[in-house]
Order: structure tokens, then C-alpha cells, then sequence
């Protein structure tokens, strides 16, 4: 009986130590499994940056006008405003307007081209009429922009009263187009020229208005 239980305990001695030894290895394993599978995170990514629609000087520039949505819209089409100053944007309020007047001479001769084109003979005087208060209006909005070409150079020239000038002048020319529709053809005066004085007005004011806080700005404190 004695002799059996030696031989039993002798079979059972390897398999315990084999276990005992595996342990630590399984468990080693397992352990750099763990390790290698969560490593190191890597950081979430950034949230995408709100871009505004207009700079904060171009708002707080805006307050000061008197059209403030026709002068942001002005004013941030075009992307330097972002990073300009009162001066940056005083020019890109004058170019705004002067793209306005250019717009506006053009359309005036191309209804005057139009207005000429093979009139009816009864209709023929009223045509020419028609087709002379045009080509006044395209000529008068020719004047609107280089005056604002003009006032943007004084702008550049750091002479604010000069630009004051020809901005006024340029807000001026378009009157005398409309002044001529009403005493000779009231009926006629077109929508498109009338909604482009409207715009040219507001614009011509905007920028007057930031021309103004450059004057403020530049002129000396007094004792």
C-alpha cells in the first residue's frame, strides 16, 4: 500500500510543476496583451473653427453708419476685411460703391443701345429723347466712379477731407440722371438705374460715414 501511494505521488509531482511554472507565463502573456491592445490613445481631434461672417471691427466700424446691414454685407465680401483696418475698410467701402457706379454706367448704356435699336417711325423722337436721358445717366455714373476711384487715392494719401469730397460728389451725380427722368420722362425712369442709385446712395454714405472716424481719428485733440 505504501509502495502504491509512492508511485502515485511520484506521476503527480511533474504535472503540479508544470502548472506551477505555466502560470506565471500565462499570465505574463496576457498581461502584454493588454499592454500592446489599449497603448496610447491618440487625442480627439480638434472641433472645426467657426469662421465669422465679418470681423469684429467691421461690425463695431458698421455701428457707426447708418445703413449697418449694407455695411457689413459691403464690407465682408470682401475677405482683407477681416484683417484690415478703419482705413482698410474705408477703401473697401469706396470700391464697393464705385463697383456700384460701374455697374449702374453700364447698364444705363446698354438700355440706351437698346432704346436706339430700329424705333418704330412714330415712336422715333420719343426713342431719341429716351435714348439721350440714357446716355446722360451712363455718362453721369462714369463720373460717380471715378470720383470714388479719385476718393480712394486721397483715402491712400492719408488726406480724409479730399476723400470726403469726392465721395459726396459721387452720392451727386446720379441726381442729375433722375432730376432729368422726372422733369422729361417720368414713366420711363428704369428700375434696374433706380435701384442702382438707391444702392449707390447707401454705399456713398457708408463709406462717408467710415472716412469720418478716420477724420476723428486724425485730427489733433484739442488743449
Amino acid at each position: 500500500m505504501a509502495l502504491l501511494l509512492l508511485i502515485l505521488v511520484a506521476f503527480a509531482m511533474p504535472t503540479t510543476v508544470v502548472c506551477s511554472r505555466s502560470s506565471p507565463s500565462s499570465k505574463h502573456g496576457h498581461g502584454g496583451g493588454s499592454s500592446g491592445g489599449h497603448g496610447k490613445r491618440s487625442p480627439p481631434p480638434a472641433p472645426a473653427q467657426v469662421v465669422p461672417t465679418a470681423a469684429a471691427l467691421v461690425k463695431s466700424t458698421c455701428n457707426t453708419t447708418a445703413y449697418y446691414d449694407v455695411c457689413v454685407s459691403a464690407l465682408a465680401a470682401d475677405p482683407s476685411s477681416t484683417t484690415a483696418d478703419i482705413r482698410g475698410l474705408s477703401s473697401i467701402a469706396v470700391s464697393a460703391a464705385a463697383a456700384n457706379a460701374s455697374g449702374a454706367a453700364q447698364a444705363a448704356a446698354a438700355l440706351a443701345n437698346a432704346s436706339a435699336t430700329s424705333p418704330p417711325p412714330s415712336l422715333a423722337a420719343a426713342d431719341a429723347t429716351l435714348q439721350s436721358l440714357l446716355r446722360t445717366c451712363a455718362a453721369k455714373y462714369g463720373d460717380a466712379r471715378d470720383a470714388l476711384a479719385a476718393a480712394k487715392e486721397s483715402i491712400g494719401q492719408g488726406d480724409y477731407e479730399m476723400a470726403t469730397v469726392h465721395v459726396s460728389a459721387a452720392a451727386e451725380y446720379p441726381q442729375v440722371c433722375k432730376a432729368l427722368f422726372r422733369r422729361q420722362r417720368p414713366a420711363d425712369y428704369p428700375p434696374e438705374i433706380a435701384a442702382r442709385e438707391e444702392a449707390l446712395n447707401k454705399l456713398c454714405s457708408v463709406a462717408l460715414d467710415i472716412i469720418a472716424l478716420l477724420n476723428s481719428s486724425s485730427s489733433p485733440s484739442s488743449p
